[in-house]
């Protein structure tokens, strides 16, 4: 049914704002929120000028936020239900403000404040019968209408009531729902607390566990670190005992050569005497030293492949794959200081303190 617009509907009776502004009287003051409202972790509200007077009055030495220097922070109990109220170093500050609450109030302050006396003269009028107010509702179609529209209109088949009833009916149906909405939100705002802590939580846990992983990490590098220092002295060993034999046979080698030059030169220097007998004083001489030398013996040379180092050759392919299968722990408590990354595959192979005992020798 169509009817003109004279003035907006009446906010409700006076029962129903009374119970709506019950639910908006901060238990610090007794007046009515003012904004900023703040949120506490246990979903009461308070005025943020509250809130932070309870919260100097229990930290009389905490700074304010205009003071050059800011202290870690405080807590104070929650008026309502004693809960105790951790602070960061922000104080009230850095509590979550309840803009639900603010714009609740703002639009209890706008209708409360409209004139009654202009609202009491203000009528609906209908559309079908100008000069007959809207005065009764129709149930069966859900909007208002005038008597007449009940007698001889639209509406005469309809089952009607009182409008004032139906106004205060579900003027008071909203209310309970406005209650109820804020209610939940109140619940919905404990869960999204809840799990921001849980957020929290896994990411001290993870960083726990990545610390506690680099360190099991660093360890096991640590350990290749040294079983290869100790397997490259070894060699280093071995490399240092072959240059020297090496090295003496060469000097041998090379003191035979020049005294073997040496003689050599003074049997050509002999043998350019143009005196016979001269020469002959010398030659028995000589040719024994040349026969001497002749017959030497050295102490030899390297046997075949002596030059070669490949026994010292490393075999790191089982041990790669063990590496692979590196994994987390099944079933480990994240709680547990001595967690300890699986090995798959550990039986069987030999540690660090074996290869140390098999030395150089039991490398293939």
């Amino acid at each position: 049914m169509n009817f003109t617009v004279g003035f907006k509907p009446l906010l409700g009776d006076a029962h129903s704002m009374d119970n709506l502004e019950k639910q908006l009287i901060c238990p610090i003051c007794l007046e009515m929120f003012s904004k900023p409202v703040v949120i506490l972790p246990c979903q009461h509200n308070l005025c943020r000028k509250c809130a932070n007077d309870v919260f100097q009055a229990s930290n009389p030495l905490w700074q304010s936020r205009g003071s050059t220097t800011v202290s870690s922070g405080g807590r104070f109990r929650c008026p309502s239900c004693r809960h105790e109220v951790v602070l960061d170093r922000h104080g009230v500050y850095g509590l979550q403000r309840n803009l639900l609450v603010e714009n609740i109030i703002d639009i209890y302050k706008q209708e409360s404040s409209r004139p009654l006396h202009s609202k009491a003269e203000q009528h609906l009028m209908c559309e079908e019968h100008e000069e007959e107010k809207i005065n009764i509702y129709c149930l069966s179609c859900e909007v208002p209408t005038c008597s007449l529209c009940k007698v001889f209109g639209a509406h005469k088949d309809c089952e009607v009531a009182p409008l004032p009833t139906i106004y205060k009916r579900q003027k008071s149906e909203l209310s309970d729902g406005i209650a109820m909405l804020v209610a939940g939100n109140d619940r919905v705002q404990a869960v999204i607390t809840q799990m921001e802590e849980v957020c929290q939580t896994i990411e001290d846990n993870s960083r726990r566990q990545k610390q506690l992983l680099t360190q099991r990490f660093e360890t096991l590098c640590a350990v290749l670190e040294e079983r290869k220092g100790e397997l490259l002295q070894a060699l280093a060993r071995e490399q240092e005992e072959k240059l020297q034999r090496v090295r003496g046979l060469i000097r041998q080698y090379g003191d035979h050569l020049e005294a073997s030059s040496k003689l050599v030169e003074s049997a050509i220097q002999s043998m350019e005497e143009p005196q016979m007998a001269l020469y002959l004083q010398q030659a028995k001489e000589l040719i024994n030293k040349v026969g001497a030398m002749s017959k030497v013996e050295l102490a030899g040379r390297p046997e075949p492949g002596y030059e070669s180092m490949e026994q010292f050759t490393v075999n790191v392919e089982h041990v790669a794959e063990m590496l692979r299968t590196i994994d987390f722990q099944p079933g480990a408590s994240g709680e547990e200081e001595d967690e300890e990354l699986v090995l798959d595959g550990e039986e069987g192979s030999a540690g660090p303190e074996e290869d140390r005992r098999d030395g150089p020798e039991g490398l293939h």
